[in-house]
């Protein structure tokens, strides 16, 4: 993210431009989040859908992975982070 420039050097004409400009950027970022939120609700959506087949076929939607890393999740105080293999992960599934 670019500094904002020197504002008292700004004429009143540059400044309403440059409010512009970045309303505009603003915009373009929220179009972009609210797409991406989306998506995830779509994945998750499809997600769930298939843990419930999994069920309803008389199979456990937990792993001995998921079950390993639950433990560790509820034995950390602090948040977890998703790892970039776990991210590759969950687009394998």
């Amino acid at each position: 993210m670019e500094a904002l420039p020197d504002l008292a050097t700004l004429s009143d004409a540059e400044l309403k431009e440059l409010i512009r400009r970045l309303l505009a950027e603003e915009q373009e970022v929220s179009y972009r989040r609210r797409l991406l939120h989306g998506k995830i609700d779509i994945l998750r959506a499809e997600l769930v859908q298939r843990l419930q087949k999994t069920v309803a076929g008389g199979q456990s939607p937990l792993t001995d992975a998921d079950l390993g890393r639950l433990t560790e999740i509820l034995s950390v105080k602090a948040a977890p982070r998703i790892s970039e293999e776990e991210l590759e992960t969950l687009g394998k599934d």
